[in-house]
């Protein structure tokens, strides 16, 4: 079967040579502006600055960067300013696509098969980012070159976290956000809290920059992002919109269009309102499928845009002042959708869904210490303990970040490293832009407050989860691998005791090495647990029959 596969898809490319080679070759028009490189001045080890922008580290390790100016300048400005952290984030991205795929034969027909599959992708990205992302890509290194050069190669990356989700219904993402406004939040006004658990492991985290961004058309705008990224996943604008992305149940897309974060982009740079959030979003034909919850200040009140390559909606709650996002449809559109209510009944979307709503139903109204200590929930439904790195938690201890707006007054708190449980960062983008624009007061320490730390941080049950979970990549490993020669694997479930995974995954092990009792002793206690789907339910069910039969 799956050489059929092969054989289809290299026919497939092979047919579509020509397609391919347009789109290689496709750059933007470059004509009406000066394409001279940028010049960086380092001032310390983590501050550099340019003629169109600044980047800088705060004390809690993350990035702050500034730009502005025409397509071309932002892009020069942010490739000179981020060089180093956007060959860090390839690095990281293509050493786990190295992982996955360790055959050198196997390689290149990915690269090849990333050229067919994204061959029309230029053909659905404004020329304004084509240009930026130009910009940005001369800084970019040729140590990748094997997958495109530079500037194709950037373009497919931001298609990634659509090609991520659409190819498991991976969800590497599992996000949750809410809204809240009128008697649900403490001054009345909308506020906004979001979880972005896109998980590409921990080195693609770490470096996360908080980008304000001053277009030469357009409205200012903050975004959360990292290294050669442009598109927007979590954003800020100064009329008070706001985006932050869902994903949604895919199909595997046949080719690549509109990435999800570059709609997004376009709506944080040109909406003061949801009306003209849903218009832009109109324009685009997408790939994937994905809710975009838009907060707006000036209408008071938050939606969701629901999309996907063949719908398209817009849910909007009645006589309710509260907004749930996960990871599945809400809107009329999608009401008898077969993919999305499979979702529903089988996934732990629903049950994120309802725990939030549990603890915004808690809270009489909400403000932003609050709306983080629920994004640090880690606890389901009734205070269910699910163990550490469940899926089925709001906080499932793998985020990107977190972050909380308050658009009315252009406030936003950014979580810091690890997962969601650093210091939120606070960040009014009145303050930010007027400091940033003038020389004089770019380094000055901004007001907004901070938000603590979780003290779960400094718990011995968060020093076991951290051993946990590198226990937990060893023993994957080594089932994958078929090389059973990992020690204390009996410390899977004693670090993470709440865990259903930890008793699988022990469960699995002594399976494998025809260890059959204590295999059923440790499914049996895995089925026990809160199991996030019905497929990995299945799984453990599958191998508790199998050791069951095997020891008889």
């Amino acid at each position: 079967m799956q050489s059929k596969i092969f054989s289809a898809l290299l026919l497939l490319i092979s047919l579509s040579s020509c397609g391919i080679k347009k789109s290689l070759n496709d750059r933007p028009d470059l004509s009406m502006y000066n394409v001279d490189t940028a010049e960086r001045t380092q001032l310390s080890d983590s501050t550099f600055i340019s003629e169109n922008g600044l980047l800088t580290r705060n004390r809690q390790g993350m990035y702050e960067l500034y730009v502005e100016g025409n397509p071309l300048e932002r892009g020069l400005a942010i490739g000179a300013l981020t060089q180093e952290l956007m060959y860090h984030q390839e690095q990281v991205f293509f050493e786990k696509i190295n992982a996955l795929v360790p055959s050198k034969g196997q390689q290149k027909f990915l690269a090849k098969f990333l050229k067919w599959y994204n061959r029309k992708l230029y053909k659905h990205i404004p020329e304004e980012y084509k240009t930026e992302i130009y910009g940005l890509t001369r800084y970019a290194s040729t140590d990748f070159n094997s997958i495109a050069e530079p500037y194709v190669r950037s373009l497919y990356l931001h298609g990634a976290h659509d090609i991520g989700h659409a190819l498991q219904d991976l969800m590497l993402v599992g996000c949750t956000s809410f809204a809240v406004w009128d008697e649900k939040s403490e001054d009345g006004n909308l506020l906004i809290g979001r979880n972005f658990d896109f998980y590409a492991g921990d080195d693609f985290a770490e470096n996360k920059i908080i980008s304000f961004v001053k277009p030469d058309d357009g409205y200012k705008f903050m975004s959360v992002t990292w290294g050669g990224f442009i598109g927007v996943v979590s954003g800020m604008n100064d009329q008070g919109v706001t985006v932050t992305i869902n994903a949604g149940t895919s199909k595997i897309p046949l080719v690549a269009k509109t990435p999800i974060s570059i709609v997004t982009r376009e709506i944080l740079q040109y909406a003061a309102t949801i009306e003209e959030a849903i218009e832009i979003a109109k324009k685009f034909e997408v790939f994937v499928s994905e809710s975009i919850m838009i907060g707006s200040a000036n209408d008071g009140k938050a939606v969701l845009i629901e999309v996907s390559p063949t719908k398209f909606d817009v849910f909007e709650v009645e006589n309710s002042s509260t907004l749930i996002c996960s990871n599945h449809f809400q809107s009329d559109a999608y009401g008898n959708d077969r993919r999305n209510l499979k979702t529903i009944k089988e996934s732990h979307t629903q049950y994120r869904f309802d725990r939030m709503n549990e603890l915004l139903t808690e809270e009489a109204k909400i403000n932003p210490t609050e709306a983080v200590a629920i994004l640090r929930n880690r606890k389901g439904i009734n205070d269910t303990e699910l163990g550490f790195g469940n899926e089925k938690a709001l906080n499932q201890l793998l985020a990107h970040h977190g972050v909380v707006f308050q658009p009315a007054d252009l406030k936003v708190w950014v979580s810091s490293n690890p997962y969601q449980l650093g210091e939120f960062v606070g960040y009014d983008l009145t303050e930010e832009f007027e400091r940033l624009l003038k020389v004089s007061e770019r380094f000055t320490e901004k007001s907004a407050a901070n938000i603590p730390a979780d003290p779960f941080l400094e718990t011995e049950a968060y020093a076991n989860y951290e051993v946990y979970r590198e226990l937990e990549t060893e023993v994957e490993l080594s089932i994958a691998s078929e090389n059973y020669v990992v020690q204390h694997v009996e410390q899977l479930s004693v670090v993470n005791p709440e865990y259903w995974k930890a008793y699988y995954l022990q469960g699995r092990y002594y399976y494998e090495t025809e260890k059959f009792t204590k295999a059923i002793e440790l499914l049996s206690e895995a089925i026990k647990k809160e199991i996030p789907s019905l497929e990995e339910k299945k799984l453990v069910e599958k191998y508790l029959k199998k050791a069951k039969r095997k020891a008889s």
